[in-house]
Formats: C-alpha cells, sequence, structure tokens
C-alpha cells in the first residue's frame, strides 16, 4: 500500500478538468514518467505557477467540488502519482476521475464543502496532511495549529486502495 499525506497543494476552485490536469497532447506517452513534468501545467488559476518547485514537493491536493471532470483519462490520475501526490481532497469528484484514483490505489477523498473550507483556512500556511487509513481521518495542521476531520470509504474502494489498485486487487482474487 502506497503512504497517504504530506504537504498540500491548494487549488481553490472548482471543475478542474481532466485537460488541464494533463494536457490531451501528452495522452500518446506510454509511461507515467513521461507524464511528469507536465502536471496542472495548462492550468489557469490566480496565484498558481505551474512550474513553481514548491508544487512538486505536495504529496496531498485540496480542491473544491467537481475535480477531475471531463475526459475519461487514467492519465490524469498517473499525472499526481509519478508525481508522489496519492490524495485529492475535495467535495465531489466527476465519476470516472474518482475511480480511476482508487483503481491506482490512491485516494479521492470526499468532504463537506464546509469542511472544504476549514481546509482552505490553512491556504497561507505551510499545511500538512496526515491521512489515518484504517481509521478514516486526516489531520491537516500548520505548526501548532491542527485540525482533524472524518471521511468515509466503501468497503471495495478501501480493498482497492489497500491492495495497491485494481490490478493488484484482480490478481489477489481472481
Amino acid at each position: 500500500m502506497k503512504s497517504f499525506g504530506g504537504k498540500v497543494l491548494f487549488l481553490d476552485r472548482s471543475d478542474i478538468n481532466t485537460d488541464e490536469i494533463i494536457p490531451a497532447k501528452y495522452l500518446t506517452e506510454i509511461s507515467k514518467e513521461a507524464l511528469k513534468p507536465h502536471m496542472l501545467e495548462d492550468l489557469r488559476l490566480e496565484g498558481f505557477e505551474p512550474d513553481d518547485p514548491k508544487n512538486r514537493e505536495a504529496g496531498v491536493i485540496v480542491t473544491r467540488a467537481n475535480f477531475g471532470c471531463g475526459s475519461s483519462r487514467e492519465h490524469a490520475p498517473w499525472v499526481f502519482e509519478v508525481n508522489d501526490i496519492n490524495v485529492v481532497i475535495a467535495s465531489s469528484f466527476a465519476r470516472i476521475f474518482r475511480q480511476n484514483m482508487f483503481n491506482c490505489g490512491m485516494l479521492a477523498i470526499e468532504l463537506s464543502e464546509a469542511d472544504i473550507d476549514k481546509l482552505f483556512a490553512y491556504k497561507n500556511a505551510d499545511a500538512h496532511i496526515d491521512i489515518d487509513f484504517e481509521n478514516h481521518s486526516l489531520t491537516i495542521s500548520s505548526g501548532e495549529k491542527s485540525s482533524t476531520f472524518s471521511y468515509h470509504l466503501s468497503k471495495f474502494d478501501k480493498a482497492l486502495v489497500k491492495a495497491g489498485g485494481w490490478v493488484d486487487f484482480a490478481d489477489t482474487k481472481y
């Protein structure tokens, strides 16, 4: 199982689509590693610079509603995975993107909009999120300030993540 948690990359916008996560021109790449430098390169968001080295330090993305909308492509979770981002937290996800995250053994955590707002209160701090996978909780912290939130995962999604993704899960079951 992957490790979950790390520094937080805040993307303060709803409806970030898969073309903004990884532009379509890179979909012919056959390795995840080839996608690595192109993560979020077409995302236009005030205060966000795709080439900022701090983006490469993140292990978690916190964003708004309908994250991963647009085309159904595994490349979107792959570009996060190859950049060591294994958790995306949003108030909602596009259905296929969300399932692709679990299929890759990664976490797509849905929290209420009120809880997402509470996470964004840490936006200008050097925030870090720790995930307690077994107990379905996450803690965001900066300095001495911290907040803890509970989240829900279905038994199947949890099994996919625990196995490392769909392929490893299927290998143990079929």
